[in-house]
């Protein structure tokens, strides 16, 4: 199940560096809820049709090059019929400086206006970025979350079928763990998905026969990380004799977690099996089929004879 964000204008301004220009009793605590931002282009010249007022607004260079041809009760009565919307917050970017009547007007809506040094277009994608990152879809999964090769691999399976054993092989082979039986997942993009521990247990792990342990501790900084992007999901399952396992792989299986196809392999577990390196081996495998190379479609292509000499 999926779990609310909440964003307060105070932790944007923070993590943004946004100064404040004005900002009302209260203005601090004011709730962003839109993962997007918005240049009022069309606005100003008074089309509102479609205008989300729930969006932070920015005005950069060229929107104030625009405002110049105007003279200040022009001015005004374009900004009376912008901040009757009462949206979130104004951005003036690149230091410029704000227009007084825009400040006025602000006063009368209790409007918050802030700047920036960045230009617009650098602002613009970074605060898109970071309210993806915090206001996107989340929700906790069980399971353990691992960095192989600059892969995220998100390993499921039932309890006791060994992820936590896998992953500290893992973490001796030189990889990294992110998160151990409860991994929170995140929605940043249409297309991608980040994982991280809750706070309270942030590279503890558990081990049956031993307890729990600290990862950082015992292997050192460089085998644990805060976070990573999920680009795979591994199944482990006890090995069962009557079921047919892909021993090929042309085919790709997708699990959809928060509206994104993952890709996923089942992986049976038995005695003897060498999880750590079968997992290696995987997340190698899954980057040479995003940059474009399946080994299985090669073979395929060299049994029909379709491969160019």
């Amino acid at each position: 199940m999926s779990q609310e964000n909440k964003l307060t204008l105070a932790e944007m301004m923070k993590r943004m560096s946004l100064e404040t220009v004005y900002m009302p009793v209260g203005g601090l605590e004011t709730e962003i809820t839109s993962t997007d931002v918005n240049r009022p282009a069309l606005q100003l010249v008074g089309f509102f049709d479609y205008f989300d007022e729930s969006r932070v607004q920015v005005l950069g260079k060229v929107e104030h090059t625009y405002l110049d041809h105007f003279d200040e009760a022009r001015r005004r009565r374009i900004f009376e019929r912008l901040f009757e919307f009462r949206f979130p917050a104004l951005v003036i970017t690149r230091g410029l400086a704000g227009y007084p009547e825009l400040i006025e007007v602000a006063e009368k809506y209790k409007v918050p206006i802030l700047k920036t040094g960045m230009h617009t277009a650098q602002f613009v994608s970074g605060c898109i970025f970071y309210l993806n990152e915090r206001l996107g879809p989340q929700t906790t999964m069980h399971g353990v979350l691992v960095e192989v090769y600059g892969e995220g691999i998100l390993l499921t399976g039932e309890s006791g079928v060994g992820k936590s054993e896998t992953a500290i092989e893992l973490v001796k082979r030189g990889h990294r763990l992110i998160a151990d039986d409860a991994v929170v997942v995140k929605r940043i993009t249409s297309t991608t998905l980040k994982g991280t521990a809750p706070a309270n247990i942030q590279y503890f792990i558990e081990l049956r026969g031993i307890g729990i342990i600290n990862v950082q501790k015992i292997f050192g900084v460089g085998s644990v990380k805060e976070d990573s992007i999920i680009d795979m999901e591994i199944h482990l399952e006890n090995w069962d004799q009557e079921k047919v396992y892909d021993r090929l792989g042309m085919d790709t299986v997708y699990t959809n977690i928060l509206g994104v196809d993952l890709p996923t392999l089942t992986i049976p577990v038995k005695p003897g099996r060498n999880l750590a390196i079968i997992i290696e081996v995987a997340a190698m495998n899954n980057r040479q089929k995003r940059l474009g190379y399946n080994a299985a479609e090669e073979l395929n292509k060299i049994i029909l004879g379709t491969t160019e000499d």
